[in-house]
């Protein structure tokens, strides 16, 4: 068998493909390098095997993503390595120089997923009220509560928090219209208790902190500015390690969504509320759920183990 038909020289075949995606799609630079690499490992791992770059199937993808997993990989990263494989193996068809596509049944990455983390309802309570006393006190600013509470209330992506406008609210009718992934927009309920406390922050230290400048935005730096994706995730992290907790904006929405499931909401609603395009990105919240039951039963049952 030669060098050629086992593969041996993978280099022209993996040039081809860059030069195609980058002459059809305009990819950047950092994407190429991406799909190279993980292009270059899958080559690899085909030439030890004897494989050729043109025939190999479904068997030698999931022997390679096998060993990537061996290796610690992020999930993030597992994704990559698939999409990469997935756009090499299309491109293979419509050039002819195979007849079928071994990715066409390949499960999707978010099946690997990790279990988002979720705070219990009393550790979202010691967060809200980690600076209602003590030294914290005077750090815990309306605007730091205001957020905290709306992203709780509503379950809202960091981004979208930080990016909402005043015209965006309607605390009288207890929404927020919201600016999501793909400019697509949806309308969020804002709960009783989140609303009263927008209400006083903007009367109040929004106020105060703009003394008459214009903007459009609700929360608002020192300067006048809107309030940064960083400096939330600072703010957030500070008041929950005052309670003695981890948390991130990721952790309060994974939060929002678990009590939400576990207080009786259904999946389509769930799904609307957070902005997920497709409802299996939903439906991790349900094995979240699941889980935690078998926590508690476990703890609590007198027969559990």
């Amino acid at each position: 068998m030669t060098g050629n038909e086992t593969g041996g020289d993978k280099k022209k075949p993996l040039a081809d493909f860059l030069v195609y995606i980058s002459v059809e799609k305009g990819l950047s630079r950092n994407t190429m390098d991406s799909y190279g690499r993980d292009l270059g490992g899958f080559l690899s791992f085909l030439e030890e095997k004897g494989a050729a770059p043109a025939s190999f199937g479904k068997e030698d993808i999931m022997e390679f993503l096998d060993e990537l997993r061996k290796k610690g990989l992020s999930t993030a990263t597992m994704a990559r390595h698939i999409s990469s494989i997935k756009g090499f193996a299309r491109y293979q068809l419509m050039e002819k120089l195979r007849t079928d596509d071994p990715t066409e049944n390949l499960d999707s990455p978010r099946l690997w997923q990790r279990l988002p983390k979720a705070l219990s309802l009393d550790e979202v309570k010691g967060v809200l009220s980690s600076g209602e006393a003590g030294p914290a006190k005077k750090l815990f600013s309306a605007r730091d509560r205001a957020m905290i509470e709306l992203m709780y209330s509503s379950g809202l992506r960091v981004s979208e928090l930080v990016g909402l406008r005043l015209q965006d609210l309607n605390l009288e009718a207890g929404f927020l219209r919201v600016q999501g992934k793909g400019s697509k927009e949806r309308v969020v309920p804002v709960g009783g208790r989140a609303v009263r406390i927008l209400k006083d922050y903007i009367s109040g230290q929004r106020a105060r902190t703009l003394r008459g400048r214009p903007s459009d935005y609700i929360f608002v730096t020192g300067r006048g500015g809107p309030m940064t994706r960083q400096r939330f995730w600072q703010a957030l992290k500070f008041h929950a390690r005052q309670a003695g907790i981890e948390a991130s904006p990721h952790v309060l929405r994974h939060s929002f969504a678990t009590h939400l499931l576990e207080g009786g909401a259904d999946l389509r609603s769930l799904q609307k509320m957070l902005g997920h395009s497709d409802i299996s990105t939903t439906q991790i919240y349900t094995k979240v759920s699941q889980d935690r039951i078998k926590k508690v039963y476990r703890q609590y049952h007198p027969r559990a183990v």
